[in-house]
């Protein structure tokens, strides 16, 4: 479970929000420019807000009061990127282990890495580029990777949004799967109202920093 409230100034408008995610799956809508990924940042540590806590099951992650603000590293948070940032000059095993390898608090190991590449099917490709595989593929070695460390909450930014129909499908079967297997919490940035409605336990709309509802 993660409780976010947070402020931080940014070029256009306060980004100020306060919400609560529990083992499920919460959708995040807005405009593009609307606060979507930097509250993405603010809770994994890549941007520091200017006020506000944000606890991760219990831990503080990020408190102004208290002076306290861990590293993305320490903070154990799987975060899917809408470009998948996969390692070019890696192997998709390579991609996979790097969380494992790199995140202090991962309560994960190296065959718990193969198994999620088994689950994931994927694990016929470990020796592959990401050059060499499909997109859909791409996107199941991004996910494969932020499962890795067996993280308390995941990110997930547009994750969806490079992929044709018919691979979009596909993927959509799989992540239902997964919430069924992992129980995670998860926050999903998408544009598609379809694959919120889908996808989504809850909903929240955002418009400058805001939420909407």
């Amino acid at each position: 479970m993660i409780n976010v409230d947070i402020f931080k100034k940014l070029n256009y408008f306060d980004l100020n929000v306060k919400f609560q995610v529990k083992k499920e799956v919460l959708v995040i809508q807005g405009a593009s420019g609307s606060g979507k990924t930097s509250i993405f940042d603010c809770i994994c540590g890549i941007k520091t807000p200017d006020k506000g806590n944000i606890q991760l099951n219990g831990n503080v992650v990020y408190s102004h009061e208290e002076k306290i603000n861990l590293p993305l590293r320490e903070r154990n948070i799987g975060y899917v990127f809408q470009n998948y940032a996969l390692f070019p000059h890696m192997t998709v095993k390579e991609n996979v282990l790097f969380g494992i390898l790199y995140n202090k608090n991962s309560k994960s190991n190296i065959e718990y890495g193969n198994y999620i590449m088994e689950v994931l099917k994927i694990k016929h490709l470990e020796n592959r580029y990401p050059k060499e595989i499909s997109g859909g593929e791409k996107q199941r070695v991004a996910l494969s990777r932020a499962l890795s460390i067996k993280p308390d909450i995941m990110l997930l930014d547009e994750p969806f949004s490079a992929l044709d129909s018919e691979t979009k499908e596909i993927v959509y079967k799989e992540f239902i799967t997964f919430k069924e297997i992992w129980d995670v919490s998860v926050i999903l940035v998408t544009h598609d109202n379809n694959e919120a409605r889908l996808l989504g336990d809850r909903i929240i709309n955002l418009k400058d920093g805001k939420i909407l509802d």
